[in-house]
């Protein structure tokens, strides 16, 4: 069973990382060891024990000991669960837990995109998306809707920040995701070239006078295709719109000129991930908009 201590001082210094750390202090934490991360809520922490992550320690509301916490608690033998009254949790850590419970635990190391996407045929790629709730949203989306892999810009938001993991429900630990990098930089539009060499015909979400309709059969036939999502408010950047082999818009109405980087995510993935090429559906289950 884990090993439960009643907070008494909140100056203790196994506390600092639910209390006193930044996120990016987490990330840098046990340096050169890989860093730290905080998962909410007792669904969302069981997915990510699912995914292989090691759990350090547990943070939890005391009525939820015995209660919602306790399946999730009962598969970490031996870590330290740090307890309290639901008021006191609040005023340790600045915010009201989700389903009275956190656990700190150890970052993984990151596959290389080639690993991530050598099954795919569907993948997300997020380029300077720098809001944690919009990569949440995106991942959520993601998971849900035919993508098979996410990749990012190493400008983007860390999907492992408690806010993206949140939005997410956990869904970071269920779909593969990795940083689309290149050992000769990173500047705008050479990641495309990763995809290309990958075998990925690159989609660019963006508004264009001669942006393809996303119900273009083209899109839907493409053996390999990644759909590139751009930055809250500016979009993609120019270099990266001209280097993808098509531009892709999602028809509007009312005078509405464009949607939030997640909803247009969402719209894009059934769209674009629901078929393979040969035409098959490849949703698994109904919908509902359970949180």
């Amino acid at each position: 069973m884990p090993n439960i201590i009643e907070i008494t001082d909140f100056n203790a210094p196994e506390l600092d990382i639910y209390a006193r750390y930044t996120e990016p202090q987490l990330l840098h934490i046990d340096e050169p060891k890989r860093g730290i991360f905080i998962a909410e809520s007792p669904k969302v922490i069981a997915r990510a024990l699912d995914a292989g992550y090691e759990p350090v320690s547990m943070l939890a509301e005391k009525k939820h000991v015995a209660g919602e916490a306790r399946q999730v608690m009962a598969r970490c033998s031996g870590i330290p669960v740090f307890t309290a009254d639901f008021q006191v949790l609040a005023r340790l850590t600045g915010y009201q837990l989700t389903r009275g419970m956190l656990c700190a635990m150890r970052r993984k190391a990151l596959p290389d995109a080639e690993a991530v996407c050598r099954d795919a045929r569907r993948v997300a790629v997020l380029e300077h998306v720098v809001n944690p709730t919009n990569v949440g949203a995106v991942f959520r989306s993601a998971a849900a809707l035919g993508m098979d892999a996410v990749l990012l810009t190493p400008q983007c938001s860390d999907p492992l920040y408690r806010r993206a993991i949140r939005v997410s429900m956990g869904t970071v630990f269920q779909i593969p995701w990795t940083y689309l990098k290149r050992s000769d930089g990173t500047e705008p539009g050479r990641e495309m070239e990763a995809l290309h060499e990958m075998g990925f015909q690159t989609a660019a979400m963006a508004l264009e006078e001669a942006a393809l309709d996303i119900a273009d059969p083209r899109l839907a036939e493409a053996e390999k295709l990644a759909v590139v999502l751009g930055a809250e408010g500016d979009g993609l950047a120019a270099e990266t719109v001209a280097a993808c082999d098509y531009t892709v818009c999602i028809p509007m109405s009312h005078g509405v000129d464009s949607l939030n980087v997640a909803a247009a995510s969402a719209v894009a993935f059934w769209q674009l991930g629901q078929r393979t090429k040969s035409g098959d559906t490849r949703g698994k289950a109904a919908s509902c908009n359970r949180q």
